[in-house]
């Protein structure tokens, strides 16, 4: 119960933030491999990018890629939060006084990240070469024609294997090992700090919120350039489409950061925030809701 808990909460976080990862998407892609002055801005920013891509692909093309990205929010946080409570319940990220112990805290919300990584990543790569595909006219990055998800899948097993749905997959992990550190360590012990002052004793939610708001900040900062670096991995496809740009997650980086400076690591980081920080929020609230849901009907 403690793993659908945590896939429901992604879920509905999903929903909401998805198109803010379309455009996160786009403008990671944008202007790939090559010298800002080389660039052709298609899209200029957070709004003027949800703007032309509703313009040119209509207003729905803002959640392409919502039935994988519903089915990672799922397998992703199913395993991640569900596995991080169970460690949490059995007292793994406590000290013997029962205080909270950020070493343990980290070591298991990096555990549970790396494992969702591992469980998530075939969706990760088929929502992420979904939500490229745009009109000509406003495309970036290579483009992969999947009539939906399934043919996604077919198409993907097809012409690059098993191998295909796991392309990027170090980067996966090491990017949530990283991100779920801050992410879930952060708001255990953001939370625990404000329930030890006082603050919102009688109400749970607005607890997890504030606690939420915190570990979002975190996340982004640290996620960000591995996140840029996650996007074009997943989005190469396999040499059968034309040359294969990276050959892993350090040769990715070094070539943006040669090609596109250190800015090019920070892509997106608008959109990313603006699909974290609710999304954080959401699924944390959501998460802490449930988790609380399921101890009073237990009493």
């Amino acid at each position: 119960m403690d793993f659908i808990i945590g896939g429901l909460a992604g879920v509905g976080a999903t929903i909401i933030t998805n198109p803010m990862d379309v455009v996160k998407t786009r403008l990671q892609l944008q202007g790939e491999l090559k010298a800002k002055t080389e660039q052709s801005t298609r899209y200029r920013g957070i709004f003027h990018a949800l703007y032309v891509i509703a313009r040119a692909d209509g207003a729905l093309a803002l959640q392409k890629g919502l039935a994988p990205a519903m089915l990672l929010g799922f397998t992703m946080n199913s395993v991640r939060l569900g596995m991080y409570h169970v460690a949490e319940v059995q007292g793994w990220t406590k000290t013997k006084d029962g205080e909270i112990s950020v070493n343990r805290a980290i070591f298991w919300s990096s555990a549970s990240g790396v494992l969702s990584g591992v469980a998530a990543n075939p969706t990760f790569v088929l929502k992420t070469r979904i939500q490229a595909v745009a009109h000509p006219s406003i495309a970036v990055g290579r483009q992969h024609s999947y009539k939906g998800m399934f043919d996604g899948i077919a198409t993907i097993y097809r012409n690059e294997g098993m191998r295909g749905f796991f392309a990027g997959v170090s980067a996966t992990c090491t990017r949530l090992a990283i991100g779920s550190a801050a992410q879930l360590t952060t708001f255990s012990t953001v939370k625990e700090e404000l329930r030890s002052r006082g603050y919102w004793e009688n109400s749970p939610t607005m607890l997890a919120f504030v606690a939420s708001l915190f570990s979002s900040v975190l996340c982004v900062v640290f996620e960000t350039p591995l996140d840029v670096v996650n996007t074009r991995l997943y989005n190469q496809g396999s040499g059968s489409h034309g040359a294969v740009l990276y050959t892993g997650i350090l040769d990715c980086i070094t070539k943006i950061y040669k090609t596109e400076g250190f800015h090019g690591l920070y892509k997106g980081l608008g959109p990313l925030y603006l699909r974290i920080a609710p999304h954080t929020t959401l699924s944390l609230v959501i998460w802490d809701i449930l988790n609380n849901m399921l101890i009073h009907k237990k009493l």
